[in-house]
């Protein structure tokens, strides 16, 4: 058997990504996404798509994704094998000097299906056989103008808050008692202070107006929460919603979706994106009501712990 190299690709060899097959049962490829370079006009840079090479043969691939002012990637976006390859895909990623939350998509119910849940078992069992670890499942939704726009409640007044130390307190206070397992995680790791300031730096990466945000007041002037209507680089998705712990209890979640989804609408969106971990049945909850329609799940897994 030929000798196993792993490596990047280069603006000249990238169609090497291609020359795997895939069935398309799990991963980007089952959602009808295709692999493009950026000097094509893709989203992937040739140094952060890796390759395992037996010969000529690709028998494992992966490709990492940031936006284009990034200087680390954001995400694992591919990661795939030939069969019987597992242990040369787990060298891959070992070998590879980037690091980033492998996020493998699937279709819902997938655990219902022998190919799909083998499929992603596999793929699950190579990464953590290279380090990374199991962090959270998450459903994702896609809202679109086919879909009823839900009525609002009425029960809360919304406004923008210009003034991000007040903003900044308010998602402080919503991390409190958090069901959300990344930010969990963030806090058990960095702290809270750490994990604000990861999460406000991710609001602020959002190419969508900073003006959006809004924070809801009960008729009273009571805080209950904040909505985040955004855009991220494929288009218009709920930023973030957050109540406030001790308005939680009450549904308001389902009114600051509500709204979000109205603000989005008001600036043109056909198409609403938006995810939360299926454990979190509150905001399930709330979008199952909205009528958000869940289109993928998604399996998240950390990567490995440095040194």
């Amino acid at each position: 058997m030929p000798e196993l190299v792993v490596r990047a690709l280069t603006e000249h060899d990238t169609a090497l990504f291609t020359a795997l097959a895939d069935p398309g049962l799990v991963g980007r490829a089952a959602f009808g996404h295709g692999y493009a370079p950026v000097h094509e006009g893709g989203e992937y840079r040739p140094d952060w798509t890796w390759v395992a090479l037996r010969g000529d043969t690709v028998v494992a691939r992966a490709a990492w994704w940031g936006a284009p002012d990034d200087g680390a990637p954001k995400v694992l976006d591919w990661f795939d094998f030939a069969e019987g390859e597992d242990e040369a895909a787990a060298r891959l990623l070992r070998e590879a000097p980037l690091r980033a939350e492998y996020s493998l998509l699937a279709p819902p119910g997938w655990r219902e299906r022998p190919d799909l849940r083998a499929a992603v078992g596999s793929r699950v069992a190579a990464a953590e056989a290279a380090g990374m670890r199991p962090l959270v499942e998450r459903y994702r939704y896609e809202w679109t103008t086919g879909d009823p726009l839900p009525a609002r409640p009425g029960r809360l007044e919304f406004r923008p808050e210009p003034d991000d130390a007040v903003v900044r307190d308010v998602v402080r206070r919503t991390f409190e008692g958090t069901l959300d397992a990344h930010d969990r995680h963030n806090i058990a790791e960095s702290g809270p202070d750490a994990a604000l300031e990861d999460f406000m730096g991710f609001l602020h990466w959002l190419p969508s107006p900073r003006a959006w945000w809004k924070l809801g007041y009960t008729p009273g002037g009571e805080l209950v929460g904040i909505q985040v209507p955004a855009r991220n680089p494929n288009g218009p998705c709920v930023g973030y919603i957050g109540v406030v712990p001790e308005r939680r209890g009450h549904g308001y979640a389902y009114d600051l979706l509500v709204e979000c989804t109205h603000d989005l609408v008001a600036e043109g969106a056909d198409r609403i994106t938006a995810a939360t971990d299926q454990g979190n049945h509150p905001m399930a909850a709330a979008f199952a009501r909205a009528g958000y329609p869940v289109t993928q799940e998604r399996v998240d897994l950390l990567p490995p712990l440095e040194g």
